[in-house]
């Protein structure tokens, strides 16, 4: 008898839920099948939401053993797509940790990278498109779940049946069609800020985390400008009403801060970007069945470290999706199946 197919949708197409259809269809991992049938839905174009918005930095750091883990798994993940795919916009750099609170003076961090996260999204899932079917510019407006699979009603008309769901919807934690499974996880939504700083960096420079303030210049080359990320605290924002760019308090909080950790700096910090993301209470992501069938996945509420922490999260979610120990992510590319 041919086995039965299973069929996967993952809603959110962004860096998170571009690396979950990844794992999903990674054929070097046997007990996730070959025969999977996997859909990715974004109401969108791929990586047009936080990713596009996103830093893209990554660190081997975290608060707790846990997130300390995902952050080495997934920066191991990392090196090896670019080494495989160095023309992947992945950027090596190393970081100059700051922390005089504490009196431990500057300390130097290897094997740190950034990344062009739109980008990269957009390269991989055009390899994922031989495997995947990718649906842009499609909302999902509803979903049902029950023993024998999930239903999702989509913004065409169409209604979707498949056997199992990932929800990787960013800071969308609210979103209708979802909001009812989501909302007993107590996630929040915290404004994201950063500041373009218009001077080119030069070769060789580093990363400066200024960790008394949780704030960081990152010389982003490939673009020709420093960008100044610090901690933004307006909460409970709709991602969908981010629109307007930088506010005069946003602006002003943020070049002050730059002021006083680089001064040389602020006046040259006239632009940026504004975003969110969803954060957790306890500031660990989250990857978890919603329903009572373990049918809908949820992975997401990354606490702003989506890109840093993104394999480590798809990884999580497709092995709780096959029942599995949670494995290595894979770095198969699938242009080259």
């Amino acid at each position: 008898m041919r086995e039965q197919r299973q069929r996967i949708a993952v809603v959110g197409g962004g860096i998170l839920g571009c690396l979950v259809a990844r794992e999903i269809c990674a054929a070097e991992k046997p007990a996730r099948s070959p025969q999977t049938e996997v859909v990715l839905l974004e109401r969108d174009a791929v990586g047009s939401g936080a990713s596009r918005r996103s830093a893209g930095l990554s660190i081997p750091s975290g608060a707790t053993d846990r997130i300390r883990g995902m952050a080495k798994v997934s920066g191991d993940y990392y090196d090896q797509l670019a080494q495989s795919r160095p023309d992947l916009p992945i950027y090596p750099v190393d970081m100059t940790v700051v922390a005089e609170a504490s009196g431990a003076g500057a300390q130097h961090v290897e094997g740190c990278h950034y990344a062009d996260v739109d980008s990269l999204v957009r390269a991989l899932v055009r390899d994922l498109r031989p495997r995947v079917r990718v649906r842009e510019g499609v909302q999902v407006t509803g979903i049902e779940s029950d023993s024998g699979g999930v239903e999702l009603e989509l913004g065409t008309g169409e209604t979707l049946n498949v056997d199992h769901a990932v929800l990787a919807p960013g800071p969308w934690i609210k979103a209708p069609a979802w909001r009812r499974y989501v909302e007993p996880l107590g996630l929040r939504v915290k404004k994201i800020a950063a500041l373009h700083v218009e001077q080119s960096p030069d070769a060789g420079d580093r990363v400066r985390y200024f960790a008394d303030d949780d704030a960081f210049l990152l010389p982003m080359a490939h673009r020709g400008h420093w960008l100044f990320s610090y901690t933004c605290q307006e909460w409970d924002v709709d991602p969908d009403t981010l629109h307007d760019g930088l506010s005069p308090a946003v602006l002003g909080e943020a070049r002050n801060l730059l002021g006083r950790l680089a001064p040389a700096l602020a006046e040259h910090a006239t632009s940026g970007r504004v975003f969110c993301d969803a954060y957790s209470p306890d500031r660990e992501p989250r990857v978890q069945a919603l329903d009572e069938a373990g049918r809908i996945v949820f992975a997401g509420a990354a606490n702003g470290s989506g890109y840093r922490l993104a394999p480590a999260i798809a990884s999580e979610a497709a092995g709780l999706l096959f029942k599995l120990p949670t494995l290595p992510p894979s770095t198969r590319h699938w242009s080259q199946s």
